[in-house]
């Protein structure tokens, strides 16, 4: 089943994620590496998703701290499993635990972060997983440099803007950042004394200061569905649901 698929893919994803901060990087140019000559699939990316059944596709869901892009980004993930597709969610925190736990919190390496990531995703997208992003990423350059990569190579990419007033994310504040950030023990931190530059136009736009978790994850849904990803029906005997 496409469930027992998705876990033997990632049995061991912690290790897959630290190794791809010393993986090579594309055909593309810009890369320091010398010698190098970019290896073709024997599969293109079609022929790939028709032979596993499952097509790939990223959700990047940015706003800010507190807005709910984890906790959409978890449901999200959980929903489509249920209905035997391929998923799998990257965090902003998570991955800094491993991946990208060399970087910070400057806007250079803010940059980074995104640009690895964008990275990320575009190859589980590219191997037909729905990939669902969960960060901040403040800047708006550094979201469409991610578009980018998608458009160059015809994968498909939402961004989804997670919006919310900032007093409502202050309010709800559940890492206590808000608050050291006001204090002044945090410095940079996006809303408070670094921006956040909103999408221009994203793909789906999630109101959770007036909508829930479950009814932004169903839009979610719906965007795919809508972009012809064939949402299947739920496979609750599988997960022995009642």
């Amino acid at each position: 089943t496409a469930i027992k698929l998705c876990r033997g893919i990632f049995h061991n994803r912690t290790n897959f994620l630290r190794s791809m901060s010393s993986s090579p990087q594309g055909p593309p140019g810009g890369h320091k590496a010398e010698n190098i000559v970019w290896s073709d699939s024997l599969l293109s990316t079609k022929e790939r998703s028709v032979l596993i059944g499952s097509k790939g596709a990223t959700i990047w869901l940015t706003g800010l701290s507190g807005s709910g892009k984890s906790t959409i980004g978890a449901l999200l993930e959980k929903r489509l499993i249920e209905y035997g597709l391929l998923a799998y969610r990257l965090d902003g925190d998570n991955v800094r635990f491993g991946l990208n736990k060399d970087l910070g919190f400057s806007e250079e390496d803010r940059k980074e972060n995104i640009r690895r990531i964008g990275e990320v995703s575009k190859l589980f997208t590219d191997c037909g997983i729905i990939t669902i992003c969960s960060f901040i990423s403040p800047y708006r350059s550094d979201r469409d440099d991610v578009r980018k990569i998608f458009v160059k190579d015809d994968l498909p990419f939402f961004e989804v803007y997670v919006r919310v007033p900032l007093e409502v994310a202050e309010s709800r504040d559940p890492k206590g950042l808000y608050k050291k950030a006001r204090s002044g023990k945090i410095k940079g931190f996006t809303g408070i004394d670094a921006p956040y530059e909103e999408p221009e136009n994203p793909e789906l736009v999630l109101e959770t200061g007036s909508e829930t978790p479950d009814a932004c994850v169903g839009k979610c849904m719906n965007m795919l569905s809508e972009a012809g990803i064939n949402i299947p029906v739920r496979m609750d005997s599988v997960l022995g649901a009642p």
